[in-house]
């Protein structure tokens, strides 16, 4: 099986749960979503990604938003976690840890070849 992709298709499956990750920690625009994602190695993200994203997580209700003025330029609309939004993430940390661990019984020396 050809593993073209693989890494692409473990970011898809999880980038939505780390954006909302970081919302628990404080409210972020945009901008600062996609600088973070940057800084965490293999998830790299485009404006192209977030903002849809943050977008359909706005209409699922798991954000909240407001707008907030900038001293440099145009308002910023700013997301934050709501409590459905600190559900999803709570539900997705104890699957993380239940998935991990099936793999980690597939796979008991980390997947690393002998």
């Amino acid at each position: 099986m050809p593993i073209d992709g693989l890494a692409t298709q473990l970011r898809k499956g999880v980038i939505e749960y780390c954006v909302l990750a970081m919302l628990k920690e404080a409210p972020l625009y945009g901008g600062e979503v996609i600088q973070l994602l940057r800084t965490k190695g293999q998830i790299l993200v485009s404006e192209g990604t977030i903002y849809p994203l943050l977008s359909r997580l706005r209409s699922e209700g798991f954000v909240e938003t407001e707008w907030r003025d900038t001293p440099t330029g145009a308002p910023r609309r700013y997301y934050r976690l709501s409590r459905s939004g600190q559900k999803a993430v709570a539900d997705f940390r104890a699957e993380r840890f239940r998935f991990r661990d099936s793999v980690n019984e597939i796979f008991p020396d980390g997947g690393r070849q002998k």
